[in-house]
């Protein structure tokens, strides 16, 4: 039986994740995933593509707050994890990729925060309930989809055995968050979930959409904050290239809501082509 094993959700967008054992899927994605996110002073959001620093930012939910504390200068702050904003508070575009957003600047206390801790000038932005960034049509199953902070898809599963293949032929074996998938599961044969369409993780279902390509920000070391080298994607170059993008994990969509949680049976009842 395939079993979920692992729930992430990484709050603000590019910094560190948060293992859970159960969270509540919403209609963009599991509940506080990637619904804040620093942008420069064009309104453009930061990465670890460009700031693998990002990664040393370690989130963790305290009571009504979310506190983030950056690993080396050891200083933290606490952010609501439901802010409110009055009505007379503007909206400010912010883009990710191709997306332009309206999203709330969290606090100038928060702002100056990441801008110390960083030394660049940022802001830490926060996307309301009223703003719905819509999916890809070209994935989209009803055309209504909405999506958070995230790179384009709501969900992103990889399986276990996917990633022990892959450390089966690197020097030195990496973890999962190299990754940053929501979902893991165990059980499964290697890269089984690429051929997924249809499936549901206990009573909620899903449906995936297209193999996740990866880029230069599963070379940074999540503990370090560093590049660490060129794998993992130089290795998995050689063998899970396909039309000159490297595949690893599946993008999901969710089909309704619900809560899920770590033991929670996988079933899979149909597969994409």
């Amino acid at each position: 039986m395939l079993q979920l094993s692992e729930i992430w959700v990484y709050p603000v967008k590019s910094l560190g994740g948060i293992q859970l054992q159960e969270s509540k899927v919403t209609d963009r994605g599991l509940e506080l995933d990637r619904r804040w996110l620093l942008v420069d002073d064009d309104g453009r959001f930061l990465s670890q593509r460009e700031h693998p620093e990002l990664a040393l930012f370690k989130p963790e939910i305290v009571g009504e707050f979310l506190r983030i504390t950056h690993r080396t200068h050891l200083e933290s702050i606490d952010i609501p994890l439901r802010p409110v904003f009055s009505d007379g508070e503007t909206k400010i575009k912010v883009t990710v990729w191709d997306d332009t957003i309206d999203a709330f600047e969290v606090s100038q206390t928060a702002t100056n925060w990441f801008a110390k801790q960083l030394e660049i000038s940022v802001r830490l932005m926060y996307m309301p309930q009223e703003s719905e960034r819509k999916l890809d049509p070209n994935y989209a199953i009803t055309g209504a989809e909405i999506n958070s902070f995230s790179d384009g898809y709501p969900f992103l599963i990889i399986g276990q055995a996917s990633l022990d293949d892959l450390n089966g032929r690197l020097e030195t074996k990496i973890p999962m968050n190299r990754f940053r998938p929501n979902f893991v599961f165990t059980n499964g044969v290697a890269f089984e979930e690429d051929f997924w369409r249809e499936f549901s993780i206990g009573n909620v279902s899903f449906v995936g959409v297209k193999p996740c390509d990866r880029c230069v920000m599963t070379t940074v070391d999540q503990e370090k904050g560093i590049i660490s080298g060129k794998d993992p994607l130089k290795t998995l170059a050689k063998y899970r290239n396909f039309g000159n993008k490297v595949l690893f994990g599946q993008n999901v969509i969710g089909l309704g809501l619900g809560t899920v949680s770590v033991g929670d049976a996988v079933s899979v009842s149909s597969f994409n082509k």
